[in-house]
């Protein structure tokens, strides 16, 4: 029994196993737990091993291909259209073992440890923010129901918690409420210096990575920006121009063609929202420095304002900070805004 190709349907606990022979023939079908699944293509002779870039993948992979094995990792949706009849384990590995044979198809780069330790520090920061929020919200939704009307803003409500608790002011509020509200106003206190504290972090890893410093020269990048686009793309040459890294990103148009006439409708919004929304920020907050400059980068940002609507033009100016982006990681340079000629 010759494998060509080992599809691997990833499991928590088990997984599905299927081999392909040199002609596209499956040959074999196992299914083991997780923790065996090494021991077992330590066995096979290099070969081609497709699995689903999820949870655990790229753990795997590199363990693969250490033992001389072809990783090939592809996106769950473009593994799906080869599931034939009813969906299950074995037909999955199966899927992922011939969508793997196919010369058209993408297929995502191994992360390494390090990368993957950045892009878990940005979920979690990512998760705190969100529930600062909600925190913050429930504060206000309780002081709405005894009168007191806060204005929008951390600061404002920092200020108004302040009054209510450290001064007299507060007298109207009922003792359960005020220690209620005290409680939330300690965890609201601590989140803020766990988030503080990863931004920090995010800080020193900039001014020492080559890469997330080259990208801080990019107005509407900082250190946030730059430390997560630089362990999400990991190596650039996975994209052959910086269209590619925009639509990797879902920030190019959307395309609905019929009978030969296309169309283009909003931005697909694929791949990560977390960096989606991160460039789409940064962008929103250089867009009115950027617009008054005397570069070629102002002036075009002044000619689609005159013909479109802000958040369009927001939009706009993010993709194209995802080509700059793929540029200056693909070439090593640093970003120079170029002055439009008198």
């Amino acid at each position: 029994m010759t494998i060509a190709v080992l599809g691997i349907d990833l499991g928590k606990n088990s997984c599905s196993l299927v081999g392909l022979d040199g002609t596209g023939r499956v040959v074999l079908r196992r299914r083991i737990r997780r923790e065996t699944v090494i021991a077992f293509s330590a066995k096979l002779p290099g070969c081609v091993v497709a699995m689903e870039a999820c949870c655990g993948a790229h753990h795997m992979g590199r363990a693969l291909v250490e033992q001389g094995h072809t990783v090939r990792l592809m996106s769950p949706e473009y593994v799906r259209p080869y599931v034939k009849a009813q969906k299950n384990d074995d037909r999955d590995a199966e899927a992922i073992a011939e969508a793997a044979t196919r010369p058209t198809m993408r297929f995502v780069a191994l992360k390494s440890e390090a990368q993957l330790d950045v892009q878990t520090l940005h979920r979690v920061r990512d998760q705190l923010v969100g529930e600062r929020t909600a925190l913050m919200n429930q504060v206000r939704a309780i002081l709405l129901e005894r009168g007191y009307v806060v204005a929008q803003g951390r600061a404002k409500l920092a200020a108004c918690l302040t009054e209510l608790l450290d001064t007299e002011a507060g007298s109207s509020l009922t003792a359960r409420m005020r220690t209620l509200v005290a409680e939330v106003r300690e965890r609201w206190q601590s989140l803020d210096r766990r988030i503080a504290a990863l931004d920090a972090e995010f800080a020193e890893q900039a001014r020492t990575d080559e890469n997330a410093r080259r990208l801080t020269t990019i107005s509407g990048i900082g250190a946030l920006n730059a430390t997560a686009l630089v362990a999400a793309i990991g190596d650039v040459a996975t994209f052959a121009r910086g269209r590619d890294l925009a639509a990797w990103l879902g920030l190019v148009p959307r395309q609905v063609t019929t009978g030969g006439k296309p169309k283009l409708v909003g931005i697909t919004k694929r791949g990560s929202k977390y960096l989606r929304k991160t460039l789409i920020q940064g962008a929103r907050a250089a867009m009115p420095t950027l617009r008054q400059g005397d570069t070629r980068l102002g002036q075009w940002l002044r000619g689609l304002l005159a013909r479109a609507h802000t958040n369009t033009a927001v939009v706009a100016l993010a993709a194209k900070m995802a080509r700059i982006v793929w540029a200056l990681l693909r070439h090593g340079r640093v970003y120079e805004a170029t002055a439009v000629a008198a």
